[in-house]
């Protein structure tokens, strides 16, 4: 029977990222501040343009108010 390691095996390379969002980079200082090389309203942009909000899905107008949102942007 072939022995399981004991430690994971890590992926070399940088992960996968949508294009909107290439090079960006996070990081953590020693007193525990995120530090980013992109601006808070963009990445506040992108993730409201993609990512569905999970508190709004439970009311009743909230396909509504994604329509609305579109409209806007065009």
């Amino acid at each position: 029977m072939a022995k399981k390691s004991d430690k994971p095996s890590k992926k070399q390379g940088k992960p996968r990222v949508h294009k909107d969002l290439s090079g960006f980079e996070v990081s953590i200082d020693q007193f525990g501040e995120l530090k980013s090389n992109m601006a808070i309203e963009k990445l506040n942009d992108f993730l409201n343009e993609n990512v569905d909000d999970k508190k709004l899905a439970e009311r009743d107008d909230y396909e509504d108010l994604k329509k609305e949102k579109k409209k806007k942007k065009d």
